[in-house]
């Protein structure tokens, strides 16, 4: 009888290491892809930050308003044309 107690330990200790062994596996590839989606993310990230500077600069920054900015709100029309029309 205490040789088959001894078996069954010896038994449970080595499924017991396995499943032990499993979880890390798992909790460490599921780190693993975090990093490299949190990289991924990062580059996309600082890709996007980048355009969005090179477009700025490239159109002038700022958000568009409409057909004029605002300062030209208060011109008539014929002063918008002489400005803006006539080029």
């Amino acid at each position: 009888m205490n040789f088959i107690k001894i078996i069954l330990a010896i038994l449970g200790l080595i499924f017991g290491f396995m499943v032990v062994f499993w979880l890390l596996g798992i909790v460490y590839s599921l780190i693993w892809y975090v990093f490299w989606l949190g990289l991924l993310g990062a580059v996309g990230y600082g890709g996007y930050k980048l355009f969005k500077k090179a477009e700025a600069k490239t159109l002038g920054g700022g958000m568009p308003t409409g057909i004029g900015e605002a300062k030209d709100y208060d011109m008539s029309w014929e002063e918008y044309e002489r400005k803006y029309l006539s080029k």
